[in-house]
């Protein structure tokens, strides 16, 4: 019986997957790429979290998933064109900042986790109840917070801050708080930027280019390419808790500015192969140099 349900589900599977590689963009192609992004993620951490009980919280333990990410986001047509990725891959302490558009958002840190080897990442407690998913997160080193009780929230980043100093481990955070589609960004929250300058760690802003190829309302999910531009670091050395607000509108304002860039770039210009392998030598001597 087993047997028969999982060829039915491979062979529709597969159809379903020579559909979008067409390119094409209906409904039910919107709603099968979801179901295999999200059976993908449950498979693989059902099976992942038993390995990572041999190193508990190692924030490497996540690398395990990385090839994987890879694997999933061709499956679902994505490419993700990552510049400027050397900023990341220096060993130290860092808090990382990024906006926040789709629970896509996790394939792409995945898909440049290698560039930052040992990093971690805050996310909302609701996500640890989702087993087996939330279970693995956590045995990774992932940092739970409940956003309802803000003074637990910040004891924890800051217990989360020992980690990123003493093991030069870098700290994921989505400043907007939420998920966010619109042009221009939310207001920044500020519990990142006052554990960068706590820590006197430099902030590293990570762009996301539009999702222009998925459309919620329309159920759409196309075949596409997203831009992750990694900004200079901008350092909190000397500053205080003073000079946070100034710190979150620096950073903010150079966020945004690239983001409105990166818009009209991949709306005017399609993922072709030759971008694609362009986009592949520069990053290997990114990470040569």
């Amino acid at each position: 019986m087993w047997n028969k349900a999982v060829i039915f589900l491979a062979c529709v599977l597969i159809y379903f997957y020579k559909r979008s590689a067409r390119g094409e963009g209906t409904s039910i192609l919107f709603y099968y790429k979801f179901f295999l992004y999200y059976f993908a993620t449950f498979i693989v951490t059902a099976l992942c979290w038993p390995l990572f009980l041999l190193k508990p919280r190692n924030v490497q333990n996540v690398m395990i998933t990385v090839p994987i990410a890879k694997f999933v986001s061709r499956a679902i047509n994505l490419r993700w064109i990552v510049r400027g990725g050397g900023v990341l891959s220096e060993d130290r302490g860092a808090v990382v900042v990024s906006n926040h558009q789709s629970s896509l958002d996790i394939l792409e840190q995945l898909n440049i986790w290698d560039l930052a080897g040992k990093m971690t990442c805050i996310a909302k407690k609701e996500l640890f109840y989702l087993w087996p998913f939330g279970l693995s997160a956590y045995l990774t080193g992932i940092v739970f917070i409940d956003r309802r009780k803000t003074k637990e929230a910040y004891k924890t980043m800051f217990a989360a801050s020992e980690v990123m100093t003493k093991d030069e481990t870098k700290i994921w955070i989505f400043p907007e708080g939420t998920r966010n589609n619109n042009p221009e960004f939310l207001p920044f929250k500020k519990g990142a930027f006052n554990l960068a300058v706590a820590s006197q760690v430099p902030v590293i802003p990570v762009v996301f280019s539009p999702y222009h190829f998925l459309d919620i309302e329309k159920k759409t999910f196309k075949e596409g390419h997203v831009i992750i531009q990694c900004l200079e670091e901008v350092s909190t050395k000397g500053l205080t808790q003073e000079d946070v607000p100034a710190l979150i509108e620096n950073v903010r304002n150079q966020m945004s500015i690239v983001y409105k860039q990166l818009a009209k770039e991949v709306m005017n210009d399609p993922p072709t192969k030759f971008n694609l392998l362009k986009n592949c030598s520069t990053k290997a001597r990114t990470l040569k140099d």
